[in-house]
């Protein structure tokens, strides 16, 4: 780390501490960041009356060691300023999420994945070691190891309410500049799940992930780094990605535009049409887009009847039959398929729940922008379902659990002992409070 880049983080993290330190108000207190949150915009999110911390200069690449391919970083550092930083290097992020300006804090806090992680896991299982400012001001440096190991382990989907996350260490891997991918064509669910599979057990590509565009057309996108290729395809304008997947049987990306080539909207692209596309899709990419929604909020979004945005997880063994009832009850596709490695038991998920799965690969399926029909409550819905299956779901939209149902699925108890550390007034208010109360 260079001396003057660990000086100015040093000031940082001091001025953040002493403000806390000396807040003697006990009312709920967010972030103010440089970058847009990638949660699910809401019309009556509480973060937009609280009471704020300035965060916004924590957006600094401190070190770059390429030899013991490890990077440290401020939370805010988005991951397309860290590619480009890496990239020259031979050298990226083990775990890229889809959208440009997602933060690497931002990725710990809302469990980010990719295709990579059906060999990694997610982006959190890539850290080595957090700096976490608690909420009376003392700064912790937490490890897998240390004193402060069940610290690091809930930082991993905590939506930011067991501390402030100001550096992360995180490995790298080798990268090079370009990405062939090939697009496996299925027309049943059994030769689709047999496909991932064997990809799963052999180890055998780079990337990972899929687009199910109907029960009988389910296409497996595999891929690995290249040296060279004969030409190169950017979805972000007027091509496509998805949609891309349903034609062609293979293709050619720099790699930065593979790591992005959902940045325009995983299948429910922005804007829609093509001569939205045309005029203004070099201007709105997902940051804009996000940007714009909490804007405009009460006019464009509705938390009595909100569109379905949300990743659900299914053991392995489960996904056939979730596919299947999803078809008759639900009906939307195209869905996004991203297999992903169970390489930790993470603490912040009930015991009761590890201790019904047996699966070594989980399946995120990703259901973006379904409009609700009728009266049913597909939410709640999904959230039934899920617990029937043992699977789970993110909690970066919106959330129907009650409270003691919540705490069945997430562990209090390790919630809590953290909690005790590192925001005993509840100031950055409880996980339950922050993603599932409106």
């Amino acid at each position: 780390m260079s001396t003057a880049g660990n000086a100015r983080h040093a000031q940082k993290v001091a001025r953040v501490a002493e403000q806390l330190r000396r807040r003697t108000s006990k009312a709920p207190l967010s972030r103010q960041k440089r970058v847009v949150s990638h949660q699910v915009p809401k019309v009556h999110d509480k973060k937009y009356t609280d009471e704020k911390i300035d965060l916004r200069d924590f957006d600094e690449i401190l070190e770059i060691d390429a030899e013991r391919r490890i990077c440290v970083a401020e939370p805010g550092v988005p991951f397309c300023r860290l590619v480009d930083a890496t990239l020259p290097l031979g050298l990226v992020p083990i775990v890229v999420p889809e959208l440009k300006t997602i933060t690497v804090g931002g990725a710990v806090a809302g469990c980010s994945i990719e295709s990579m992680s059906y060999v990694y896991g997610g982006f959190h299982d890539t850290c080595l070691e957090y700096e976490i400012i608690t909420a009376k001001g003392d700064v912790l440096t937490c490890t897998p190891d240390n004193e402060h190991a069940l610290i690091f382990q809930m930082m991993h989907g905590s939506f930011g309410t067991v501390g402030i996350l100001s550096r992360l260490t995180f490995r790298l891997i080798p990268a090079k500049p370009f990405v062939h991918l090939r697009h496996e064509t299925h027309t049943s669910i059994d030769s689709y799940l047999a496909s991932i599979w064997s990809h799963f057990e052999r180890r055998d590509v780079d990337f990972m992930d899929g687009i199910i565009h109907s029960p009988s057309h389910l296409v497996l996108c595999v891929g690995d780094f290249v040296d060279r290729a004969p030409y190169t395809n950017r979805y972000d304008w007027l091509k496509v990605y998805y949609r891309s997947t349903a034609t062609r049987r293979e293709d050619y990306l720099k790699t930065p535009h593979y790591f992005y080539r959902y940045d325009k909207g995983v299948t429910n692209v922005h804007p829609k049409s093509f001569l939205g596309r045309l005029f203004l899709g070099k201007f709105l990419g997902s940051s804009e887009i996000l940007r714009l929604a909490e804007k405009l909020r009460w006019l464009v979004l509705s938390d009595e009847r909100p569109d379905v945005t949300v990743d659900t997880f299914l053991p392995f063994s489960r996904l056939k039959e979730f596919l299947v009832w999803y078809a008759k009850d639900f009906g939307h596709f195209p869905l996004w398929v991203v297999p992903y490695a169970r390489v930790h038991d993470y603490e912040w998920i009930n015991d009761a729940v590890w201790a019904k799965l047996d699966d070594r690969l989980m399946i995120d399926i990703a259901i973006y922008g379904m409009k609700q029909r009728g009266d049913t409550n597909y939410y709640r819905v999904l959230e039934e379902k899920l617990q029937e299956l043992n699977g789970i779901k993110t909690l970066i939209s919106y959330n129907y659990y009650g409270e003691a149902e919540f705490w069945q699925i997430f562990n209090r108890k390790n919630y809590d002992t953290v909690k005790a550390v590192t925001d005993p007034d509840n100031i950055f208010r409880t996980l339950y409070e922050k993603t599932c109360l409106r």
